[in-house]
C-alpha cells in the first residue's frame, strides 16, 4: 500500500509518497498553501491520482512533546483531508525533518547556492521514511 506524507508549513506543503510496498519514500511535489480546505482538496486528488491508502501529516511538537500553534494547525488540516479523502489520516512528529533534510542535501553535495531553496518536499520525505521506518514488520524468524 502506497502512503502519502505531508510537511505542512505556513507558505507550502512538502508531499512525498512512498513505494508500492510502503518501504521507500520519495518526494512528490509542494504545494502552494491557499486555504486549508483548498489545500485538503489537493491532497486528496493526490492520494487518490498515486492509490495512497493512508496519509500522514507531520506534526511538531515541543522539547515536551506538547502541541504547539503549527502542531495544532497540522491537526485542523488532518481532520479535513481525512473529510475529503475519506482515508485515514495519522499525525506523525516532524521534528527535525527541515533539519535532516538540508543534512541529507549536504551528503548529496548539493553546493550551498543551491541548498538555499525550500525543503519541504524532502521534508515530507523524512517524516515519511521515519514512519515507514517505525512500522516496518520485522521478519518472523
Amino acid at each position: 500500500m502506497r502512503i502519502l506524507a505531508i510537511d505542512p508549513g505556513e507558505k507550502r506543503l512538502g508531499i512525498a509518497i512512498s513505494d508500492p510496498t510502503g518501504t521507500i519514500a520519495n518526494p512528490l511535489t509542494v504545494i502552494k498553501h491557499v486555504a486549508r480546505p483548498v489545500d485538503a482538496a489537493t491532497i486528496a486528488s493526490l492520494a487518490q491520482e498515486h492509490g495512497a491508502g493512508l496519509i500522514i501529516v507531520g506534526q511538531a511538537l515541543d522539547d515536551e512533546g506538547e502541541p504547539t500553534v503549527q502542531s495544532r494547525r497540522a491537526v485542523r488540516l488532518a481532520e479535513e483531508i481525512r473529510l475529503q479523502s475519506g482515508l485515514p489520516v495519522q499525525l506523525w512528529d516532524e521534528s527535525g525533518s527541515t533539519q535532516a533534510a538540508r543534512q541529507a542535501r549536504m551528503a548529496m553535495g548539493v553546493s550551498r547556492r543551491l541548498r538555499r531553496g525550500h525543503l519541504d518536499d524532502l521534508a515530507a520525505t523524512v517524516i515519511l521514511q521515519s514512519y515507514l521506518d517505525s512500522n516496518q514488520q520485522s521478519p518472523s524468524s
